[in-house]
């Protein structure tokens, strides 16, 4: 039901942005100041209903019937996240040292890795370097974001709306992933900014 009302609002949302944009184009002065302001909060509410959708829809996941290859869709969405890097001035680099799969869709993989990396690369200092390491262990895969050495901080950003909103991806991300039986960790050992830990696919699941 809340997944319909949310739907349902949606829509209005998606008209309201709309004749905004058109009411930008047209307005002058600091009519056009007041109207980039509203556009600019319709679209944050409009992100918070997107939001919400996910986390529901989060509690459907079902794990595929073929695991997933990880190393693939990481690549994807790291290249798909360079240019937010670049535009920070942040060195992104993958390092991949296993073949590990994961029991997750790829849609909702991918979306998990983009707000745990994203998330991630807008709460570093210009001109840093993350690295994202992928490698295997005894009984399980891990994949590591590490920063350097004297940078460790990711605190939320000062902007509440911002702030909440990165707690909920977040906590998409999480639930994503956790889903497939894997463990998320922030922090850790630095200067990790986060570890993933993915365990073994079982011989049945692989053949």
């Amino acid at each position: 039901m809340l997944g319909e009302l949310l739907h349902s609002l949606s829509q209005p949302l998606t008209t309201l942005r709309c004749s905004l944009e058109l009411s930008v184009e047209e307005a002058a002065g600091q009519q056009q100041d007041t109207v980039s302001a509203a556009l600019e909060q319709t679209d944050r509410v409009i992100g918070v209903v997107r939001l919400m959708r996910e986390y529901l829809d989060t509690e459907s996941t079902t794990s595929p019937q073929t695991p997933v290859p990880l190393g693939p869709v990481l690549r994807t969405v790291v290249d798909q996240l360079l240019p937010k890097a670049a535009e920070r001035q942040i060195r992104l680099q993958l390092i991949e040292g296993c073949n590990s799969t994961i029991s997750l869709p790829e849609p909702r993989l991918r979306l998990a890795l983009q707000y745990l990396i994203g998330i991630l690369i807008e709460r570093q200092p210009r001109h840093r370097d993350i690295t994202l390491r992928l490698e295997q262990g005894a009984s399980e895969s891990e994949l590591r974001a590490h920063l350097e050495q004297e940078v460790l901080s990711t605190a939320p950003p000062r902007d509440r709306v911002i702030a909440t909103l990165h707690y909920v991806q977040l906590a998409i991300a999480r639930r994503l992933l956790e889903s497939a039986g894997a463990s998320l960790v922030f922090g850790g050992e630095a200067p990790a900014a986060f570890v993933l830990c993915i365990p073994k696919q079982p011989p049945a699941l692989l053949a």
